[in-house]
């Protein structure tokens, strides 16, 4: 981490977790696929609107997992191994009571939250089935999401992906089998990814107790003191509203997308599937980022931590563009192999072909929002993570509908995307300034 070339060191810290991420990414096409070969365009758009409820259980996942992660990786930097283990057990602890909380009190207002995704009346009880479902695994994919990024910041990207690859191929067997075979419908798409999530937790258990760098076990947890709470927001919060805005983000585009009927919001929840290979790229490198800026923000390293940001943000760039490329030439095919629909696939393809025209800009921002978060700017971190996933992309949903119609909602999230990256563009010099600063300031620092 502190001596090794950091492009070839964020390569293969990403590599992992970019292949992880597109396995966990084809599994979820293959979710909606199967789910598109029930027939029915509601229950299609019923797991778009099941993916708010999923972004409140990876909410709180991303809090802990970068909120403790963050810290146990400056520990383990600065040598500190039994901090780091603390961080590391209490953040598994809390995550299973807040994940256990969630699944009850989503199932009191389970309707509210189908309503809140932009379920319509037809919409409706396929969303309630597949949300309810749902929500019995959220212990499971809360802490299977937190020790999953918890292994990343400990430099054990390839532990990871076998535990990832694993719940996701047992998923798109499952599948199948339980829609179809079984006769389970939308409830098996939601029960199969249930069980391999629950498969993943165990594995991570095993893995992180054998492979890890920081040992697991009850002695190492604590109740979070001030310290502790202080830290694991300065490195949490970000992710939070990150992926509390992303659940605001799809409710906002569904609700916009509602008046022009169900395959509208079914093609915005293809769309979204298929532009997440490109996202998870750019979270993967993202991803490979982070350990590299931990541990040498621990070293004082500041010289690593800017080339890495520049590789990250150049390598970003160059993968999602060559994504966007085959995504903007086949949009209609890749629409039309998981809903076969007219509407849905012409909604779809104007929709799939703006977004990858913008996605490979969205990089700078994403490489920014990381290094401000793991150098403890927790508010920018925050402003900036929110503002490509709710606050530019709310008022460009509320104002580009009225005045464009159904093309004011294919490009809301195109539109936000540029915004973002010019809003991106000051942090990030910003941040770079700060750390030629702190290394002068250490270069002239008596020895």
């Amino acid at each position: 981490m502190l001596e090794r070339p950091v492009g070839p060191l964020i390569v293969s810290l990403a590599a992992p977790s970019i292949f992880a991420n597109v396995v966990s990414t084809v599994y979820n096409l293959a979710d909606t696929f199967f789910v598109g070969q029930m027939g029915s365009t509601s229950a299609s758009a019923a797991v778009g609107v099941a993916f708010v409820t999923s972004a409140v259980i990876q909410a709180v996942a991303f809090y802990l997992a970068q909120g403790t992660g963050i810290f146990m990786s400056r520990y383990l930097g600065s040598g500190d191994r039994e901090k780091a283990a603390i961080y590391v057990n209490t953040g598994i602890a809390t995550a299973i009571i807040v994940e256990t909380i969630i699944a009850l009190v989503g199932h009191l207002f389970l309707d509210q939250l189908c309503y809140l995704g932009g379920a319509t009346q037809t919409i409706l009880p396929y969303a309630r089935t597949y949300i309810s479902v749902l929500l019995f695994g959220a212990p499971f994919i809360g802490c299977g999401f937190l020790m999953n990024m918890q292994l990343r910041f400990q430099g054990e990207a390839f532990y990871s992906m076998l535990c990832m690859v694993a719940g996701a191929v047992l998923n798109t067997i499952l599948t199948p089998i339980f829609i179809f075979p079984l006769g389970l419908g939308i409830a098996g798409s939601a029960l199969a990814t249930v069980v391999s999530e629950a498969m993943s937790f165990v594995l991570l258990l095993i893995v992180m107790n054998r492979a890890g760098i920081t040992p697991l076990g009850l002695r190492y947890v604590r109740r979070p003191d001030l310290e502790m709470v202080r830290n694991v927001n300065t490195g949490g919060v970000p992710s939070f509203a990150r992926q509390v805005m992303l659940g605001v983000a799809t409710s906002i585009l569904n609700n916009a997308a509602a008046p022009f009927g169900d395959a509208a919001i079914a093609g915005i929840a293809v769309v979204q599937r298929i532009t997440s290979v490109g996202n998870f790229f750019q979270i993967g490198i993202g991803q490979g980022l982070q350990p590299i800026a931990g541990y040498n923000l621990g070293a004082k390293r500041y010289d690593r931590i800017r080339e890495a940001f520049f590789y990250a943000v150049r390598a970003s760039f160059v993968s999602v563009a060559a994504i966007g490329v085959i995504t903007f030439a086949f949009a209609p095919q890749l629409i039309a192999i998981f809903r076969d629909d007219p509407d849905v696939v012409a909604f779809g393809t104007v929709t799939l072909r703006c977004c990858s025209v913008t996605m490979p800009f969205t990089g700078l921002a994403m490489a920014t929002n990381f290094l401000l978060q793991m150098s403890g700017k927790m508010w920018r971190a925050t402003f900036l993570g929110a503002c490509r996933l709710g606050l530019v992309l709310g008022p460009v949903a509320l104002v580009l509908p009225p005045l464009l119609g159904m093309l004011g909602v294919q490009i809301a999230q195109p539109v936000t995307d540029i915004l973002t990256t010019l809003i991106a563009v000051p942090l990030a010099r910003g941040m770079l300034a700060e750390l030629r600063e702190a290394e002068r300031a250490q270069a002239n620092s008596p020895r």
